[in-house]
């Protein structure tokens, strides 16, 4: 070989190694690089509430907004919109891109919706991505001070001897506040009328002036209404007695088998990255672990329940089934 043939060999051979240094070095740098995610979140975020301000939903979202806000740096903004048994907001998030930017509060309505409603637009378990669960919660029975009556036994009789004269609000069609009474209408045969509203804040004033007599309301909410003097608390929804809430009766000490306990969480739309979700549950989980939030959570008669995403999403699909249960057992439907 010429000497002028060994130089350009050289040449060659050291730009491909140059070549196959410089493609060692990209390949580990996109192979280090973190996801598009990684800077999650670097702008506000929305949480939808499917009820009005001033409810037991708004109550609880707005500790854990707090605890988001301050754990990731970023505003996680409580939207309100109510309606139509939470199926307004569910639509709304589940339409949303799925950037981790629009989240869900997930309660008992989203799973009872999936078998009241027969007209849906979505199908929740299969649009939705499970993000975390919050707490599990009963429903108070909860009257006006202006009811003649101070137990359940009382109260039913009262109905039975009133039949279609005492009316039932709640936060609206397909809540668990809605259900809670159907189901408690089909196992004593009181008749009673419902009346929905747009969230139980709303509907408390009308309960207070006698105007409705009754609410079955997460427990947030009727809580407080209760320990104000403004309703007469009869009974728990809970199987036994709630643990914060020991001198008030279950309502099943009375009507054996009646039981309606509720969860919340949340979920985000169908596709969100999964880096995104791992990184709210964890920050959800340890806020569930913090003393101060879980002190916030039991003041608002809520039992914090960390879970996984795959746990939650269980917890959903199976109260999906035993809410489809109940409607057929109440015999109710919304078109």
């Amino acid at each position: 070989m010429s000497a002028n043939n060994k130089a350009m060999g050289g040449v060659m051979l050291r730009i491909l190694r140059n070549g196959v240094f410089g493609l060692v070095i990209l390949s580990s740098l996109f192979a280090a690089a973190p996801p598009a995610s990684a800077a999650y979140p670097d702008r506000p975020v929305h949480w939808l509430i499917g009820f009005a301000a001033g409810g037991p939903v708004d109550i609880v979202a707005r500790i854990m907004a707090q605890t988001l806000s301050e754990r990731l740096g970023q505003q996680f903004i409580v939207e309100n919109r109510a309606g139509s048994g939470g199926n307004i907001a569910a639509a709304a998030a589940i339409n949303a891109a799925p950037d981790g930017y629009t989240l869900l509060f997930v309660a008992p309505n989203n799973a009872i919706s999936t078998s009241l409603y027969k007209k849906l637009p979505f199908d929740f378990l299969r649009d939705t991505a499970p993000v975390a669960s919050i707490m599990q919660l009963t429903n108070m029975l909860v009257v006006s001070n202006a009811m003649p009556v101070k137990t359940v036994q009382e109260f039913i009789d009262y109905c039975k001897a009133n039949p279609g004269k005492i009316s039932f609000a709640s936060s609206g069609n397909g809540t668990s506040v809605h259900m809670s009474a159907e189901l408690f209408k089909a196992m004593t045969k009181c008749d009673m009328v419902h009346v929905p509203y747009r969230g139980s804040a709303i509907a408390f004033p009308d309960i207070i002036s006698n105007k409705v007599q009754l609410i079955f309301d997460n427990l947030p909410s009727a809580l407080e209404q209760s320990r104000g003097g403004n309703v007469r608390a009869l009974g728990v929804t809970s199987p036994q007695r709630w643990p914060a809430l020991p001198d008030v009766p279950a309502i099943a000490e009375t009507v054996p088998g009646f039981e309606s306990v509720g969860f919340y969480g949340i979920s985000a739309p169908k596709g969100t990255p999964p880096d995104i979700v791992e990184l709210l549950n964890k920050t959800v989980n340890e806020a569930l672990n913090d003393p101060k939030v879980v002190a916030r959570l039991t003041e608002n008669g809520g039992i914090p329940r960390p879970m996984t995403p795959a746990e939650f999403g269980r917890l959903v699909a199976d109260e999906t089934e035993k809410w489809k249960k109940v409607v057929e057992f109440a015999g109710v439907s919304v078109d």
